[in-house]
């Protein structure tokens, strides 16, 4: 199955990458100087591997890591278009076992083969017999030697171990044309271990399998003398394949391109093997045979003749003519294992040579085969095989390859072996398994600390995770005990010495020498295989067939057992290493034995990045060291950043069913599949990625996963390890990119049981965030139309994903979860592929099936698609660190989901969080900013500034504009969001499921802040309405003063008499008092605001019910709110006593009202002194306010039972208080704005202006001051006081502790830690949001005064008015002016959006003017620069205590709101609710505290209680309260009782030492505050130190 265009679509990008990186590279194909040789001459050797382009590789070999690495060869299908992409195609089809590897011709070749037939459209006979001859072509052997030539000894390993699967023959003896040098390639086949069943074992059904080059079995050689018309490889593959199916194990002419002449394969001497399967239709040979076969001609090659002759149990030799006196064949001392093999139809072949020839050898008819007419192939075939076949049943020549180092060794033959490296390491690897005798004992002894001390620690690492077995004990203390025991194993394991073979294992591997390293693993990988492999074997096949025969359980698990015990491989030893130091890491730092070992995790990151396999879950104990595995992946990310990207891939599926097999084509890596043993636990290894894949991936490396094999059901109840299997899916998903799941559609039951475990790991990666990919495979599916055929499978296999995703939702209490595709994205036609059997055939002789090796590798492709188009960006290594870290941590837990704590999500939340606060803050700040100028506008109705005469009007046209801002405001909100989310990088889809919360968090903010701003402007305008009447006759009689004025002007001057200053005071007070008095000012009446707040608070309360009426009517509302309000509780106790049978402690309920209580007193009371300090107004608005405050409130603390006596009390409390104060603020604003006050205000300033005309004074400069001092500064402190607020918040929210909720708890409690009172940590938690809104208060004080940023506010501000003021000034003389009233209003109307002008002033200014506009222009230029300069000074001197009194928005109060969130705290422990968003659905608090710290008692001792919710949830414990009626409710089950809240385990067994640490000190102080006993505190609390609590504060936050 494969989506074609979207392949296409990606080779033509892969392509175009290639291009981009190739197009100015300039192929540089000289040789080099070791390889041409002194004489400069191109040798036919050098010359080949320029044509190959793998002359650099000649020195400098290629290793496993270049050959693995994914690049755009290994993922497209273009085949090579010339020779330098031969050899390559060779090595990309081989190392994914494909039986077509061998094909290699370049497409230029085909297409002219193709053209020459297609061009030539008539009759030419004799141009169909001249046949093209091309040079592009090459022989596949020659690419075989000269890759072998260019590799070193691992990819050799590799490329032996591919050609063995895929049935190709495999070089014995590799050619060196060039020294005329051949080499042993004993190494490279090392790898090769083969499982077949001779005709003595067919009955017993037992098998063998080894390693082959251990293997006695007679190896019979095939040579050709001279030149030969029949083609003996030809004839070797017929003698071996059956009649069933015809194989080419060997090259020959007849092949693709088997025909081109060899330039450096002559002398390569090919090995393969022949093995029965134990049937006698389908095996050749009923014995194992090795099978040899010499290229070239042996008179050329009597060295390796030599070889063959001395290792061989036969010998035949090809031959068309026979010189008579052959010296080659008569000389050999072997002459009894030669076979001459004849073609009497050859022109050049003699009956008499041979005669002759056979005479000298003593060779009968036996030894003489004859191709004659009369014999047809399959004859002469049968023939040859019974010759052979009757050599192998005689033989006692039976010498294993690896004796054949001594032949080759007398014989000069170099072997691969004999490198100093290899040497080297074979005998370090030979002195740690040469003590084996006995596998188990040797564990014990050897590797103790993965033993019973490592299980045993699995046990309780798990049981601290689950609290299963606490019974009656203190859980703090059970988990405290639990802890001493983890550290006296961890003693336990530290008082092993290190054995000598873990020593020697250790020094091997730290060998500076690379090369070394890596053959040393290899040898003991190869040597412990070679120990363990027949015990295993015969365990595996008991294993099977007891499950196959239903056996007791409790057999089968003893075999399994055995299985686990016998077993031993690299993994053991580096499994030892990882306890070693683990147990190290137990010990104090600068203890020896800890210093001896810290190198050794950043040892296995050097190894991983060599291409060797980490093992991250043990698959004996089921557990991960998680300390180790955690240091190594660090190691691996410092020595590879910044090229630390990595994506992962994953498989999951049934034991025994191919997955690691699957992983090994797929990728060409080497993951264990034999040695009669399955993985165990999981495995992962890298793999590179080229520079131009990573254009495409955007990652650095390939993380592949292999696991164990999922149990089925039967052998799934025998160790509980559906639970474990449960776990290890979970794990790997969680980690993978993508999941490769094996499935098999004819057992129902089975595959049932494997989808449920993986459909539960996928449900619980949607919850947490993580959105794996997944394709399921269908292996053993051999039909080419086995796509379409299989779609009611398809269908099938979807019904069943659904049905399991609803058990594993309900499982999960995810039960909105309804079908697959709610979990993750997939698609039936494009998620399944169908793949045949692994093998062409019958194994042992059966090669990897070429439609297997296809399917894998489409199915590979379709993988890298799928990861180049994933939306979130890659994991760099420490984050994949935190992940199995984190899934491991919550899988231990018994509820995964709601155990889940990942720093990685918290991170990409904290962030999200930020993000949020900023894009709120500027919705509201943008708001802030536009309220204010629409209350500067409504403030300007009635002046020149504002154009719109009707109050009503403006107010309409306001709330217009407003709904027009905020919509965009909100756009903008939303838009950010969804940008946001867009976005790869931050890993954001781990928080996409949060998106929808934020959403309506914007939504709701929008609905907030316009309910705020509407009544904002009406309470605005309705206070200027309500103005209007007095500010008339205001005017009025300031005009009536001004005109009485004018009049005593003129009679003054009509008495001709120069009159003194106080002559014209008397005057002028003589006109004033008789003026006063006749003006006749009435006194203006307050309005009763007791009588409007008792409406609203009726209004508020109609709807509960007719008792409220009653409870109003008892009490005045005048008469409350005088004294402190307290909660008694009573009409709540007495019905309580008709509902409940338990006796509850009322106590901690009353205290639980009356500080909910405290709380809504304090928030309203910040309400009215916010509107008191405004010195407006009383408004209907500000009640409502409240009220509606009041009712949030209570309802967001709904869970605490209240009744309605309680709550009519509490707001006629509130509503009482709120009355009086308001009635006051109503009074004062009445008194400021009394027309006679306002008017004798203005006495002095009238009388100065009436001596100035009188006298005919210039009032310019005068006048100019005036206007500045009474109009405009008052104004421009009016605007630096509005602006002021929003750009302290924006300051404060720049700082790292204002940034999310989890921050701001994190520094408000490391605050606490710091300066150690007792009375703040009681203050902290008993009066939380008072404490919070002090501490706000003080970090804003302490910031501003130890910085000068608000001064460049505030002058920035002033710098704002200034050149506004200026500006109007230029506008107003442009103008034309009629008088100066006319240019001071052009100025007013240029500064009415901006500046709000006391009317009053203004109209006082205007009065007895006589000023000149231009000298009046110049002078309040000049009164403006020095009034900026006095304002500096004088905000210069100001406190901040005293500036924040004078704000309009109040920065303490909005931080506070915002830091404070929902405000809920933990029913159990009253830790705050750290959740982002207002409509978040789900609290949640990153640390949890002892629920003593919440007023938590025994009932029967009155001790404080220790338990800590965090691990009461996961126990099973039970509590009772007001919410249970009484009744002891199981803390597993909280949610029933509490389902808003989200109680996680802690994030680490360490994170609630901060609250232990406090717990344990001041228990005596708490109990005291609490009046109770004090706590039994468990020893390790004690134990706790500052500097740990404060670190377990940072793990709990999340802070780096």
């Amino acid at each position: 199955m494969e989506n074609t265009s979207e392949n296409d679509s990606l080779a033509d990008l892969y392509r175009a990458v290639r291009e981009e990186m190739t197009s100015n590279r300039k192929f540089d194909l000289s040789m080099d100087n070791e390889l041409a040789g002194k004489s400069g001459k191109v040798t036919e050797l050098e010359s080949l591997l320029r044509d190959l382009g793998l002359e650099q590789h000649y020195k400098e070999k290629l290793s496993l890591s270049t050959v693995l690495q994914i690049d755009e060869k290994a993922i497209t299908d273009e085949p090579p278009k010339c020779k330098l992409d031969l050899a390559w195609y060779f090595l990309k089809k081989l190392m994914m076992a494909n039986v077509t590897a061998r094909n290699v011709k370049c497409t230029s070749v085909c297409e002219l083969n193709c053209d020459a037939t297609s061009e030539d459209t008539g009759l030419n006979l004799h141009h169909l017999l001249d046949g093209l001859t091309i040079d592009d072509t090459l022989n596949p052997l020659d690419i075989v030697t000269a890759l072998f030539l260019c590799s070193d000894g691992f990819v050799q390993q590799e490329m032996a171990l591919k050609m063995s699967m895929c049935q190709f023959s495999v070089p014995l003896l590799l050619p060196n044309c060039d020294t005329k040098q051949s080499t042993l390639m004993l190494w490279a086949m090392r790898d090769i271990v083969k499982k077949y069943r001779p005709q003595s074992l067919s009955e017993s059904m037992g098998f063998i399998e080894e390693q082959i080059v251990l293997s006695k079995i007679p190896m019979i050689s095939f040579v050709r003398l001279g030149e030969c018309s029949l083609s003996k490889s030809e004839m070797l593959n017929k003698v071996l394949s059956n009649s069933q199916q015809y194989h080419d194990t060997f090259v020959h002419r007849e092949m693709e391109c088997g025909d081109s002449s060899r330039r450096i394969s002559n002398g390569m001497a090919e090995i393969t093997w022949y093995l029965p399967c134990g049937n006698k239709n389908i095996d050749v040979f009923n014995e194992p045979v090795a099978v040899a076969n010499l290229r070239g001609d042996i008179a050329s090659l009597e060295t390796e003749y030599s070889f063959l002759c001395q290792t061989s149990a036969a010998v035949f030799v090809f031959f068309d003519s026979l010189d008579s006196d052959c010296r080659l064949l008569t000389n050999t001392q072997h002459s009894e294992k030669i076979f001459l093999v004849g073609n009497h139809q050859s022109k050049r072949f003699s009956l008499d040579a041979l005669k002759k020839i056979a005479t000298k050898m003593g060779l009968t008819n036996k030894n003489v085969i004859i191709k004659t007419k009369q014999k047809n192939d399959a004859e002469f075939i049968k023939g040859l095989r019974e010759t052979v076949n009757n050599v192998i049943e005689n033989t006692s020549i039976k010498m294993p390859v690896e004796q054949m180092a001594d032949v080759a060794h007398e014989l000069g033959i170099l072997v691969d072996e004999d490198c100093p490296e290899c040497q080297f390491a074979k005998k370090n690897a030979d002195a740690i398994t040469e003590k084996i005798q006995d596998t188990f004992k040797y564990k014990e002894e050897n590797l103790p600390l993965q033993g019973q001390i490592w299980k045993e620690l699995t046990h309780l690492e798990k049981e601290e995770y689950r609290l299963r077995k606490v019974g009656s004990e203190n859980l703090e203390d059970y988990k405290a005990s639990l802890k001493k025991k983890k550290r006296q194993l961890r003693k336990k394991q530290n008082s092993y010495d290190i054995s000598d073979a873990m020593s020697c294992f250790a020094s091997a591997i730290s060998s500076e020498k690379e090369k070394e390293r890596r053959y040393f693993l290899k040898w003991l990988r190869i040597n412990l295989d070679n120990l363990s492999r027949e015990k295993l074997s015969d365990l595996r096949e008991q294993y099977k067939r007891k499950c196959e025969n239903s056996e007791t359980k409790k057999e089968i698990k003893d075999i399994d057992r055995q299985l686990s015990s016998s077993s031993l491989g690299t993994e053991h030893f580096f499994r030892e290493m990882g306890q070693l130091y683990e147990a190290s890491v137990s010990l104090p730092e600068k203890h020896p034995s800890r210093i001896q070992l810290q190198h050794l995790p950043k040892l296995c990151a050097e190894l991983l990045l060599d291409g060797f396999p980490l093992e991250l879950v043990d698959g004996d104990s089921s557990n991960i060291p998680l300390r180790w595995v955690s240091d190594v992946l660090s190691q691996l990310h410092q020595l590879v950043h910044p090229k630390n990207k990595i994506l992962v891939v994953t498989v999951l599926g049934v034991q025994s069913t191919g997955k690691s097999t699957l992983l090994n084509t797929m990728f060409g890596v080497q993951f264990a599949v034999s040695s009669g043993r399955c993985t165990r636990g999981a495995f992962m290894l890298l793999i590179r990625i080229s520079e131009d894949i990573k254009k495409i991936l955007n990652c650095d490396f390939l993380v592949i996963i292999d696991t164990e094999g999922l149990k089925s059901p039967e052998l799934a109840q025998l160790d509980d390890s559906y639970e474990h299997d449960n776990e290890l899916a979970t794990l790997v998903v969680g980690l993978s990119d993508i999941t490769i799941i094996n499935i098999a559609m004819e057992n129902s039951t089975e595959m049932k049981d494997i989808l449920q475990i993986v459909v539960h790991a996928f449900l619980r990666m949607k919850e947490v965030g993580k959105k794996p990919k997944c394709q399921f495979v269908h292996q053993n599916v051999s039909d080419v139309s086995a796509h379409e055929k299989n779609m009611r499978d398809r269908k099938l296999l979807l019904q069943q994903l659904n049905e399991m995703t609803q058990a594993a939702a309900k499982m999960e209490r995810k039960e909105e979860n309804k079908s697959f595709t709610d979990v993750m994205e997939y698609c039936p036609d494009t998620g399944n592929w169908y793949i045949p059997g692994l093998w062409n055939g019958n194994p042992p002789m059966a090669p990897v099936s070429a439609g297997y090796s296809e399917e894998v590798y489409k199915l590979k492709k379709n993988i890298i698609h799928i990861l180049g188009k994933r939306e979130s960006s890659a994991n760099d290594i420490s984050e994949f660190k935190e992940w199995t870290e984190s899934l491991w941590n919550s899988v231990k837990h018994e509820n995964f989901i709601f155990s889940f704590r990942n720093s990685l999500v918290a991170d990409a939340y904290m962030k999200l969080c930020t993000e949020f606060i900023k894009w709120e803050w500027n919705f509201k700040k943008d708001m802030y900013g536009w309220v204010t100028n629409a209350e500067t506008t409504i403030s300007n109705f009635g002046t020149v500034a504002v154009p719109i005469q009707n109050i009503g009007e403006l107010l309409n046209h306001l709330k217009t504009e407003a709904s027009i801002e905020l919509s965009k405001q909100e756009k903008t909100l939303l838009d950010n969001l969804t940008k946001y989310f867009k976005q790869k990088e931050g890993h954001v889809h781990l928080v996409e499921r949060y998106k929808e919360v934020f959403a309506n968090s914007a939504k709701s903010l929008r609905k907030e802040i316009e309910s705020s701003v509407i009544n904002q402007l009406t309470a605005a305008a309705d206070i200027k309405q309500g103005m209007q009447e007095l500010d008339r006759i205001k005017k009025n009689h300031t005009k009536e003063i001004e005109n009485r004025v004018c009049e005593l002007i003129e009679e003054c001057q009509k008495k001709k008499v120069k009159m003194t200053d106080q002559e014209l005071d008397r005057e002028f007070d003589e006109m004033w008092n008789k003026t006063v008095k006749e003006l006749g000012f009435s006194e203006q009446k307050a309005s009763n605001v007791f009588t409007s707040v008792s409406h609203y608070l009726r209004e508020n309360l109609k709807r509960k019910g007719s008792h409220v009426c009653e409870l109003l009517s008892q009490k005045k509302l005048e008469e409350c709110g005088k004294v402190p309000f307290q909660y008694t509780g009573e009409g709540w106790i007495e019905k309580l006593k008709h509902n409940v049978s338990k006796v509850l402690n009322t106590q901690s309920h009353v205290m639980a009202a009356q500080k909910m209580a405290d709380d809504i007193i304090a928030a309203c009371q910040q309400l009215v002194t916010g509107k008191m300090e405004r010195k407006n107004n009383y408004h209907d608005t500000y009640i409502q306010e409240i009220l509606h405050t009041i009712d949030n409130r209570l309802h967001n603390n709904q869970d605490l039972i209240t009744d309605i006596d309680f709550e009519v009390s509490l707001k006629q409390h509130i509503c009482g208080k709120a009355a009086r104060q308001f009635q006051k603020m109503h009074e004062d604003f009445l008194h400021v704005n009394d027309p006679y006050i306002c008017l004798s205000q203005n006495k002095t300033k009238f009388c100065a202006d009436f001596k100035d005309v009188f006298n005919e004074r210039d009032q310019c400069q005068k006048k100019a001051e005036e206007f500045t001092n009474r109009c405009l500064r008052p104004a421009v402190e009016d605007f630096v006081n509005r602006s002021l607020g929003p750009d302290i918040i924006s300051e404060m929210l720049t700082t790292q502790q204002f940034s999310s909720r989890m921050f701001f708890q994190y520094s408000v409690l490391l605050d606490l830690l710091s300066k150690g009172n007792f009375k703040n940590y009681f203050s902290y938690i008993c009066v939380y949001e008072l404490y919070v809104a002090m501490w706000v208060l003080n970090r804003i004080e302490e910031h501003f005064s130890s910085c000068s940023s608000i001064f460049e506010f505030e002058n920035r501000h002033i710098q704002s008015c200034i050149s506004s003021i200026n500006d109007a000034v230029k506008k107003a003389k442009t103008r034309k002016q009629g008088s100066l009233k006319i240019f001071v209003d052009n100025i007013c109307m240029e500064l009415g959006n901006k500046l709000a002008i006391s009317q009053d002033a203004l109209s006082a200014f205007m009065i007895l003017n006589n000023a000149n506009e231009e000298d009046f222009a110049r002078w309040l230029t000049e009164c403006v620069k020095e009034m900026a300069e006095a304002l500096r000074q004088k905000f210069t001197g100001t406190t901040i205590q005293m500036k924040l009194n004078r704000l309009h928005v109040s920065p303490q109060l909005e931080l506070f709101t915002k830091m404070i969130g929902c405000g809920k705290q933990c029913p159990f422990c009253s830790a705050p609710c750290e959740a982002g968003g207002s409509a978040h659905t789900e609290h949640w608090t990153s640390l949890h505290r002892p629920q003593a710290l919440g007023d938590c008692t025994w009932n029967d001792t009155k001790k404080l209680v220790t338990n800590i919710c965090s691990s009461a949830v996961i126990s099973d414990l039970r509590f009772s309260c007001a919410a249970t009626n009484g009744q002891r409710h199981p803390f597993k089950r909280y949610t029933e009782i509490y389902p808003d809240w989200k109680i996680a385990p802690d994030i680490s067994l360490q994170a609630s030492d901060y609250w232990k640490h406090i717990m344990a000190k001041f228990n005596n102080d708490f109990a005291d505050a609490f009046n109770a006993n004090p706590a039994d505190i468990p020893t390790e609390w004690t134990k706790i130190t500052k500097k740990q609590a404060e670190q377990s504060l940072k793990v709990s936050f999340g802070i780096k």
